[in-house]
């Protein structure tokens, strides 16, 4: 086994996503270094997502001002997750901690999240109990939580906390995009990060600016939900979900128009103007469709498949 120090440049790696933060910043940096500078070995990295104010001046004044302080900024706006994958490439800590911009998250939690890292937790997701959010933005919260709760089957309160830890291993093994940013825990488990908790964080009133929240994110949020639960299931066995259900489509058309032959060959009925033959019909042709999708899904991973290496946690 490589020896620590010569694998990792610093102990923790702050991710800070930054849209609009202009006034948060320096008060943002300052906060970190109090919290860390006596205890432990870090860096910022600072990702704008194409902010429209003096967040970039900013981040470029803190970067001249101490060699452990690193941004990176985009020409657009992309989202939290494209801006959180920028910066988990770019970490070279041990310990990796995101958290937003806004001050709203309490720096001052990250060394006891970092030791229960040390104490062999692979990710550690901050939980805001106590919530200094407008109404319109924890009610939706509340639900959304409890519906990924029970979707992803991990025991989490808050989803949504932007102040997390993890160990350096988990996010070099996971791919942001979209509003996945949500769904780490969900991401980590999958590739085989079980070992997954919460501590409960302080939660400060936003003093800067405006939320960035909105009903779009939230149902960006949902849809997000559908899109990794179905590859989480089925990415590389397409076949099991769009050919059972074309199976089951088949075999109702089948015997509906079994039915139909019974009905014009022996009863000697006319079924020319039935509405159940065309159902019948109808039936088997999207059975056969949904099959085929199934096929091709098969066909399409199967160099996705062949080019994809396990992640091998040890070797003896």
């Amino acid at each position: 086994m490589e020896d620590t120090d010569s694998q990792y440049s610093v102990e923790v790696s702050v991710v800070a996503p930054v849209y609009n933060e202009e006034e948060s910043l320096p008060e943002l940096e300052r906060a970190i270094a109090e919290a860390l500078e006596k205890e432990l070995t870090y860096e910022i990295i600072f990702v704008d997502d194409g902010s429209s104010d003096g967040s970039w001046a900013q981040i470029t004044s803190l970067t001249e001002k101490k060699s452990n302080i690193h941004g990176i900024s985009f020409s657009n706006n992309y989202g939290k997750s494209v801006a959180l994958q920028a910066g988990f490439e770019e970490a070279g800590g041990e310990f990796i901690i995101t958290m937003d911009s806004d001050l709203q998250d309490d720096p001052n939690e990250i060394p006891g999240m970092i030791q229960m890292l040390k104490d062999g937790y692979d990710l550690v997701s901050g939980w805001k109990k106590e919530r200094h959010d407008p109404i319109s933005k924890t009610i939706p919260s509340k639900f959304f939580n409890f519906v990924t709760r029970k979707v992803a089957g991990i025991e989490l309160h808050d989803f949504n906390c932007g102040l997390k830890a993890y160990r350096s291993e988990v996010v070099k093994n996971i791919y942001l995009y979209g509003e996945l940013h949500r769904y780490i825990p969900m991401l980590a488990k999958r590739e085989g990060f079980g070992r997954i908790t919460e501590k409960e964080v302080k939660h400060h009133p936003r003093k800067y600016g405006k939320t960035k929240f909105g009903l779009s994110r939230f149902m960006n949020g949902f849809l997000d939900l559908v899109t990794i639960t179905f590859v989480q299931r089925y990415l590389q066995k397409p076949l099991h979900f769009f050919g059972t259900i074309g199976v089951l489509l088949l075999l109702a058309g089948g015997l509906i128009n079994m039915y139909m032959v019974y009905v014009k060959l022996i009863v000697g009925e006319g079924i020319g103007n039935r509405p159940l033959l065309f159902l019948g019909i109808l039936l088997m042709v999207v059975g056969v469709q949904f099959f085929s999708t199934g096929l091709l899904g098969e066909l399409i991973n199967k160099n996705h498949v062949e080019k994809q290496k396990p992640r091998i946690r040890d070797r003896a």
